[in-house]
């Protein structure tokens, strides 16, 4: 049944336009704010609904022409049809609700997000889903809510060119793989100084694939290095070429000394570098580090933060629990000449237990915990008592969570910085600065 004419009035975290039915809550996807649309229910909830829209009668202002062929389809992007300024206000007022409402974090705390300069062609890391349909090979992303893959045929909008460049490549040399229909997925992971692939299987690597890869590689630039993963080869088996991704940080700052680093493939890294070299900026003016202050840093991973920061302090602990992110951490560290970076494979709370008990103090702790944020650690990072705590968060909620445990343990939010590291998305990236 469709329903008479609705407002949409905002959208919420998830990308959802929102609306209200008879008095209820009512989620709408690839709606936009000041849209005027007839609906028709999906799902009916006790305090919700979800609708989809039926007939646009009055776009909104901020609606725009999404770039991607297949946007709506695919299960990747959420807002392509809202403007990018558009897109940036609604994840301010996202942020400032949810911190309001999860730690009284008043909303004047809450800074302009700072945008991309790029809203498309930023993304330096994607996973393509690969399969065999009717005879021809998909290869693209996950249909919404299904495992059926939308053909990205002319790429991906947000990607960087070189990474469309080289999956126009493997797209030709996929066609005549032995037993394509056992490949699953190929990762592309782009970095300053080279592309690395990874062709993710079922069954066993055979001799037919490896000759195969091999004469091929001559006709995938810009891949520089390509792996097979398989269930047996966790790790992934190395056909040819490199072996690790590198990126370098502090290049868009001239008073810093640039940092190579590397991560190996299928390792955490920031999907966009600017931003990322945004996010160490930020970290730097609030943390107004001193050269004889310590610095503690939590789920470090390959030193992202740790290294470029070093420079700048007497110390710097840097604490991750993945064993390949620490080595390479460690080899980042000594390939850059850094003396005074010690790192740690542990988890954050276990680390931060061991650091108390021998008594280590730090005026600055960074951290940067994966969505679910850092509930387990938070507690141990008071019982520290650094002046500053630095908190990277991608999701607003665990941010608001771990802000009120703080807010008991005597610390207030001074400033939050959100940074768009994910255009085109409902996706949110922080610097929030914690101080006693």
């Amino acid at each position: 049944m469709t329903l008479p004419f609705a407002t949409i009035d905002t959208v919420a975290f998830g990308g959802n336009g929102v609306c209200r039915i008879d008095g209820k809550v009512c989620f709408v996807p690839f709606s936009c704010p000041g849209d005027v649309v007839a609906l028709r229910v999906t799902v009916r909830k006790k305090s919700y609904c979800t609708a989809s829209i039926a007939e646009i009668k009055t776009p909104s202002p901020a609606r725009t022409a999404p770039e991607c062929a297949i946007f709506g389809r695919c299960g990747g992007c959420q807002w392509q049809h809202i403007s990018y300024s558009a897109q940036l206000e609604q994840k301010r007022t996202i942020l400032a609700e949810t911190l309001w409402r999860g730690a009284r974090v008043p909303a004047d705390l809450i800074e302009d997000v700072v945008p991309a300069e790029m809203p498309y062609g930023y993304r330096n890391r994607l996973q393509f889903k690969v399969a065999v349909q009717q005879g021809k090979t998909a290869i693209g992303f996950y249909r919404q809510g299904t495992h059926q893959v939308e053909d990205a045929v002319g790429g991906c909008p947000i990607a960087t060119p070189i990474i469309n460049q080289t999956l126009h490549r493997f797209r030709e040399v996929l066609q005549a793989y032995p037993g394509i229909e056992a490949v699953t997925q190929l990762s592309i992971d782009a970095g300053d100084r080279g592309v690395i692939v990874f062709i993710h299987q079922s069954g066993a690597i055979t001799r037919k694939n490896r000759e195969y890869l091999l004469s091929q590689t001559a006709d995938v630039w810009p891949c520089t290095g390509l792996f097979v993963k398989t269930e047996r080869h966790e790790s992934g088996e190395k056909i040819w070429g490199d072996s690790a991704i590198s990126y370098l940080m502090n290049q868009v700052d001239p008073l810093q000394k640039p940092v190579e680093l590397t991560y190996p493939p299928g390792g955490f890294a920031q999907v966009h570098q600017r931003q990322n070299e945004t996010m160490l900026a930020i970290i730097r003016k609030l943390g107004n580090f001193s050269p004889a202050g310590h610095l503690l840093d939590l789920y470090c991973g390959n030193g992202n933060f740790s290294l470029p920061l070093a420079a700048e302090v007497a110390s710097v602990v840097g604490i991750e629990e993945n064993a390949d992110a620490v080595l390479a951490a460690e080899y980042n560290r000594d390939s850059n000449k850094v003396a005074n970076v010690s790192f740690f494979c542990d988890d954050a709370a276990s680390g931060v237990a061991h650091l108390l008990a021998q008594g280590h103090q730090f005026d600055t702790v960074l951290l940067d915990p994966p969505r679910s944020g850092a509930d387990d650690v938070v507690a141990g990072i008071a019982r520290l008592q650094p002046g500053r705590i630095i908190y990277v968060s991608c999701d607003p909620s665990t941010l608001a969570r771990d802000c009120g445990v703080l807010a008991g343990c005597g610390y207030r939010v001074a400033a939050t910085v959100p940074v768009d590291m994910f255009p085109q998305t409902f996706h949110i990236e922080s610097v929030t600065l914690l101080c006693r």
